[in-house]
């Protein structure tokens, strides 16, 4: 059976204004007509700050991939400029670094969040799940390592956290501040692509079944994956792929220059 991807309903009805996020999204569709295959369409979305939340997947201090970490070290201070310009708009900031709790215990970002009431998750949407396009079964390094150990304890240090924020792991929990602040759209970013940002309790997977509207920052992600592995090709077509497959089966994708330009009209 072939996979049609629903069209999803985007923000308000109000023609855009200054502040409000004006998003070009990528998707791909089956063609209808001729050969088999994808066809891209670019849409225009106008969401409103105060509806949308950043989630920032596992950007950890360190990886147990040396080529995991350097990837990073290169990305968190791009993505820390994106977070700083959305969070200036009014868009919630989620900072959500997987097993590292216990180093937030005591943040003010981290503890109002233990106090937001509890909400009651609907019913998950039915989604088909197709295998991805690439193989990671080997942990997914491109830099010799195998599957590896706990190697971080915090979120990499050049993304601020900053007052209003919100820290959490827990996809409860994060559930519960979209419920409670009125949030329907989520903007992902972080690592890595084909694991934790698909997967994760809080992460693209869970929140497209709870009919939230999702994007993927396609510039501000990377996938762990080992060019020795099927499909045999290098590491940034590996990344490459595994975005097409998400905008094929689960989201669309978003540029992050989107975040950073406000269009006055």
């Amino acid at each position: 059976m072939i996979f049609q991807a629903p069209l999803m309903v985007f923000g308000s009805s109000e023609s855009a204004d200054n502040g409000q996020l004006r998003l070009t999204t990528l998707r791909q569709v089956p063609k209808t007509t001729g050969r088999n295959g994808w066809r891209v369409v670019e849409e225009e979305v106008v969401w409103l700050p105060s509806e949308t939340a950043i989630v920032i997947v596992d950007m950890w201090n360190k990886h147990w991939s040396w080529g995991a970490t350097e990837r990073v070290n290169v990305m968190a201070p791009r993505m820390n400029t994106v977070i700083d310009a959305a969070r200036n708009r009014g868009v919630q900031i989620i900072h959500a670094p997987s097993d590292t709790m216990d180093f937030y215990k005591d943040h003010p970002a981290r503890l109002w969040v233990l106090d937001v009431p509890a909400a009651e998750m609907r019913e998950p949407i039915d989604r088909l799940d197709p295998p991805q396009p690439v193989d990671a079964s080997d942990g997914g390094s491109d830099t010799g390592e195998e599957k590896g150990f706990k190697a971080w304890h915090r979120q990499h240090p050049a993304i601020e956290i900053k007052d209003g924020d919100a820290i959490s792991d827990d996809g409860q929990e994060v559930y519960n501040i979209l419920i409670h602040k009125g949030i329907q759209n989520l903007i992902y970013m972080g690592v890595h692509t084909n694991m934790c940002v698909l997967g994760r309790s809080f992460a693209i997977k869970v929140m497209v079944r709870q009919a939230f509207n999702v994007v993927l920052t396609r510039d501000l992600t990377d996938a762990m994956y080992n060019p020795f592995k099927p499909p045999y090709v290098s590491h940034e077509e590996g990344t490459r792929l595994i975005i097409a497959y998400i905008e094929k089966f689960w989201c669309p994708t978003i540029a992050s220059d989107d975040l950073t330009t406000i269009t006055r009209k």
